[in-house]
C-alpha cells in the first residue's frame, strides 16, 4: 500500500492590532474570513453564483475554497474535499488584546500549493478587514507577522517576514511512510474533535469500532490523492475492508466535546460534536499505516477544513 501525496504544513503568525474573540474553536471563524478575503482577491466577474461564471473551471476561488460537486464510486459529494485545511493552535474560547500572538496552520495540497502566494495576501486581506465579532464597536484585525514552513522532519523554515515582499524558497519534503516489517498496535491521540458519522448521526465513543476508523482515512487518502495528488492509489478497497473488520481496540479512552458552528452563510447554527482522547488498534496493521500517516496531515471525519479530527500516532513496530 505504496502512496506518495505531495503536502506541506505551513504555521501563520499575526499580531493582535485590535483586540479579537475567538471561539471554542477557531477553525470555522478562520475559515469565513478566509474565503471572503479570497473571494474579494479573486473574482473578476462578481457575480454571486459561481456556478454560473464562465470563469468557474479556472478561478483560483471555487478551485480551493468550494471545489464542484462530484460523482465518485465511495459516494456523491456535494463539495468536493477542499485542497487545504486549518488548523487552530489550541481549544477554549478566549480574548486577543493588542499586541498578543494570533497563531495556526495551515495544510496545502494540489492546486493550493502553487497558489502559496495568493493564499499569503489573503490571510493578509483576511486579517485587515476583520477577525471575529466587533469589540468596541470594531472588529478584530491583525498584522501578518511571519510564515514558517514545518516539514516532517527537522526544525521550521521561515519563508515570510514583513521586511521581504516575497516568499523565500523552501524544498517541499514529500511526507514518506516510515517502513514498518510488522505493525501491530498503533494508537491515535486525537487532539481535536474526531465527528464520524453513520446516517447522518455523529457517532459517540461507544458506538466507534475500528473498522469504520480505518476505512474513514482510507477513503480520505484516496480520494485527496485522486482529486489533488497523483492520481486513484491501486489499492483493493474490498480487502482492505475485510482486514478491517478482523481489527480490534485495546485501550479506550475517548470523551464526547461539543462544539457549536454558527455559519453566516446559511444564517444558522449547527452542533458539531466529536470525540477526543485516545485509541489503541491491535491486529495486522501494516496494510492501514500509509493511510493512518498521512492522516496525520489529512485529519479524519467531518470538517476537517476547519481542523477536526486532528490526531497523533504512536506505534510499536516488530
Amino acid at each position: 500500500m505504496t502512496l506518495i501525496l505531495p503536502l506541506a504544513r505551513y504555521r501563520f503568525q499575526f499580531t493582535v492590532t485590535h483586540p479579537i474573540r475567538l471561539p471554542d474553536w477557531s477553525g470555522s471563524l478562520l475559515r469565513g474570513a478566509f474565503g471572503r478575503a479570497l473571494r474579494q482577491l479573486s473574482c473578476m466577474t462578481r457575480q454571486k453564483d459561481c456556478a454560473a461564471c464562465p470563469l468557474y473551471r479556472t478561478c483560483p476561488y471555487p478551485a480551493l475554497f468550494a471545489p464542484p460537486a462530484i460523482e465518485h464510486e465511495i459516494q456523491r459529494f456535494s463539495q468536493a474535499p477542499a485542497p487545504y485545511l486549518i488548523e487552530p493552535d489550541q481549544w477554549g474560547a478566549r480574548l486577543l488584546q493588542v499586541g498578543d500572538t494570533l497563531q495556526f496552520n495551515m495544510v496545502l495540497t494540489g492546486r493550493a500549493l502553487r497558489e502559496l502566494p495568493l493564499i499569503v495576501e489573503t490571510w493578509k486581506r483576511a486579517a485587515a478587514r476583520g477577525l471575529g465579532p466587533a469589540q468596541g464597536g470594531q472588529v478584530g484585525t491583525a498584522e501578518l507577522r511571519a510564515i514558517d514552513y514545518l516539514p516532517p522532519q527537522g526544525e521550521a523554515i521561515p519563508i515570510y517576514r514583513p521586511e521581504s515582499p516575497h516568499l523565500a524558497d523552501a524544498p517541499l519534503q514529500i511526507p514518506a511512510c516510515p517502513p514498518v516489517s510488522r505493525l501491530n498496535k498503533i494508537t491515535l491521540r486525537f487532539t481535536s474533535p474526531l465527528r464520524l458519522q453513520d446516517n447522518g448521526h455523529a457517532l459517540t465513543s461507544a458506538k466507534l469500532t475500528p473498522g469504520p476508523l480505518l476505512m474513514a482515512a482510507v477513503r480520505r487518502v484516496a480520494l485527496v490523492s485522486q482529486l489533488h495528488g497523483n492520481g486513484v492509489p491501486q489499492w483493493n478497497f474490498k480487502a482492505l475492508a475485510q482486514q478491517a473488520a478482523l481489527i480490534a481496540e485495546g485501550e479506550k479512552d475517548l470523551q464526547w466535546r461539543d462544539w457549536t458552528r454558527h455559519s453566516s452563510r446559511q444564517k444558522s447554527t449547527m452542533q458539531l460534536g466529536g470525540v477526543t482522547g485516545h485509541w489503541q488498534l491491535t491486529g495486522e496493521l501494516n496494510a492501514f499505516f500509509p493511510a493512518l500517516h498521512l492522516g496525520t496531515w489529512l485529519h479524519l471525519g467531518k470538517e476537517t477544513v476547519f481542523g477536526l479530527g486532528r490526531y497523533e500516532l504512536e506505534y510499536d513496530t516488530v
